[in-house]
């Protein structure tokens, strides 16, 4: 696939990064030269210098016949203006913008402004709003480590480590199922010290395993409770930063769990008090030992370190644990610092890059895909797939889990099926209309993937 990408920031470059990977053509535009020489030396794509919504520019990149124009720099009105130059003079298929800005997206104005005669941007990301539902999620899933929600939220997918004591720790996979009967599971795979397991009933679960797994929602809390990782649920919530993230993850938790921000901005602290309800606003730093201590740290159950700062982040987020909080989440922008520090006395390392590129991954993606997010910090991929055709035209419809080759790495996990999830087994047989949730250990295989569930030319 052809794609243009407007903007050399963290986001446009995580997403170069990770598309040119794929062995997508990728070229990026920006007016930083600097930005884009940096990016050119780490990875094989063709830059461009200049405004983005600039037609010569966007000419010099290829957008004449790309696919795909994301236009993601900081500002939203160029990233509009980029999609309404492809639409009106190039016609490009796919429009994605960036856009923070609430104004422009909320529900009064949104469908009157979005559209081909007005404004033609088909998909908005939002980096803001996808790191606070993430948030939201693993709050609500205490002991998670990643949550993911598919088919409406029927279906999840959850990652935990094992913890020490758990019921199944050091027996075989297929006991989860003799464990469970009425809540049934599936491991679609397991990470153990950085490697990669591919999971077979005689799988032995080990401590401090990687486990994601998938089962109904309403499933969920019993299967965790299985790998000795159901943790009480979380009431009382210290945010470091009132920032943009940290105050809409406030405003979404406040009026069911006590909440505090710490904020060092004196205006910021102003702003958040009058349009927050029942959260308690602090001026100072989230680094002062005497505030985390003067506010209960060792009594708070979770730590979001939400600033703008990686550094600030890390280090108070390495206080707040030595001072006794339950749980520490940290908001890391640099990778290579995530990475490093999760699974230490940091809990969970949240990257805002790899959360925003699983919001674009579907989009990419060939076939039906209603969804694809990126897992364990880049390292794999779930894909939620609709499935078409019919025996002859599809090499899936019709047949079991077990007679459809799929590549090394690759799971089927679940279907769901007119709202009813069926955990993947070696019988069950896949129907046109499921929807397919597909666990990919190498992403490196997604496109066998897409050419597997792909509907041959007879079905048209």
């Amino acid at each position: 696939m052809k794609i243009v990408i407007v903007g050399a920031g963290k986001v446009g470059t995580t997403l170069a990064q990770h598309l040119s990977a794929e062995s997508n053509d990728i070229s990026v535009i920006d007016w930083n030269e600097k930005k884009l020489l940096d990016l050119q030396k780490r990875i094989d794509i063709r830059v461009v210098c200049g405004i983005g919504s600039h037609p010569d520019i966007l000419i010099k990149a290829g957008i004449e016949d790309a696919d795909m124009m994301v236009a993601v720099t900081k500002s939203d009105e160029l990233n509009i203006v980029a999609c309404q130059v492809a639409h009106s003079l190039f016609r490009t298929e796919t429009k994605i913008a960036r856009v923070r800005s609430t104004s422009y997206t909320s529900k009064k104005y949104r469908s009157r402004l979005f559209h081909d005669d007005n404004f033609p941007v088909d998909f908005f990301i939002s980096p803001e709003k996808v790191v606070t539902d993430y948030i939201c999620r693993l709050i609500a899933r205490p002991g998670a480590l990643q949550v993911v929600d598919y088919a409406h939220g029927l279906a999840q997918l959850v990652a935990v480590k094992v913890a020490q004591g758990g019921p199944l720790l050091g027996k075989e996979l297929r006991v989860l199922g003799e464990h469970m009967p009425k809540a049934d599971a599936r491991v679609a795979a397991i990470f153990r010290k950085d490697r990669s397991i591919i999971p077979e009933g005689d799988t032995l679960i080990e401590e401090d395993d990687e486990v994601f797994f998938i089962a109904a929602k309403k499933n969920i809390r019993k299967v965790m409770e299985e790998l000795g990782r159901l943790d009480n649920p979380y009431r009382r919530i210290i945010i470091a930063g009132g920032g943009n993230i940290g105050f809409q993850v406030a405003k979404s938790l406040e009026e069911d769990l006590s909440v505090k921000i710490i904020e060092y901005s004196e205006e910021r602290c102003e702003f958040i008090s009058e349009h927050l309800n029942n959260t308690i606003v602090l001026h100072g730093s989230a680094a002062d030992q005497e505030i985390l201590l003067q506010e209960n740290i060792d009594k708070t159950d979770v730590f979001l370190a939400l600033t703008n700062d990686d550094e600030v982040n890390i280090m108070s987020s390495l206080l707040a644990k030595r001072l006794g909080v339950r749980s520490v989440m940290t908001l890391i922008n640099n990778p290579v610092y995530a990475n490093l520090i999760q699974g230490g006395e940091i809990d969970i390392a949240i990257s805002p890059q790899q959360a925003t590129t699983s919001t674009l991954l579907a989009h990419v993606r060939r076939g039906d895909t209603v969804s694809a997010n990126s897992l364990r910090r880049g390292a794999a991929e779930a894909m939620e797939i609709v499935i078409h055709g019919d025996y002859r035209s599809s090499k899936v419809v019709g047949r079991t889990i077990s007679e459809i080759k799929s590549p090394k790495g690759v799971t089927v996990a679940a279907l769901v099926r007119d709202e009813e999830v069926i955990i993947a087994h070696h019988d069950t047989v896949i129907k046109s209309n499921d929807h397919a949730i597909i666990f990919v250990v190498d992403k490196e295989k997604t496109r066998e993937v897409e050419r597997l569930f792909s509907v041959g030319l007879n079905f048209f």
